[in-house]
């Protein structure tokens, strides 16, 4: 990424399957000073700079009230797709520092967790 000059790194895939890599990943961005920014929680977490996602533990209840409908015998296919209505923003002031950047105000004010 650094050769290509990128501007910074979307992390897209599930935690589930890079999670291992975040300290690996999150030090090399640092290191390169390259923005990152995951859906997950998990990122920011291993001193990623930013997630921007729904809140884990809201996917966990709403998979379980799913599970609960299915072994009481509803098909899962008549089931709804419920779309999350919240989203988390989580940024880490330490990895923003690491990088050279400054968050302007305006978006601290509106982020739902700041890790100082």
């Amino acid at each position: 990424m650094t050769k290509k000059k990128c501007n910074g790194l979307i992390m897209r895939l599930p935690a589930n399957i890079h999670s291992a890599h975040f300290s690996r990943v999150a030090a090399l961005s640092a290191k390169n000073h390259l923005p990152a920014i995951s859906p997950d929680l998990s990122w920011v977490e291993h001193q990623g700079l930013v997630s921007y996602g729904t809140d884990r533990n809201v996917r966990y209840r709403r998979a379980a009230v799913y599970v609960d409908k299915i072994l009481k015998g509803s098909k899962p296919g008549d089931l709804p797709v419920v779309a999350p209505k919240k989203f988390e923003l989580v940024i880490n002031l330490k990895a923003a520092k690491q990088i050279g950047l400054t968050i302007p105000p305006s978006v601290l004010a509106r982020a739902d967790r700041v890790i100082r």
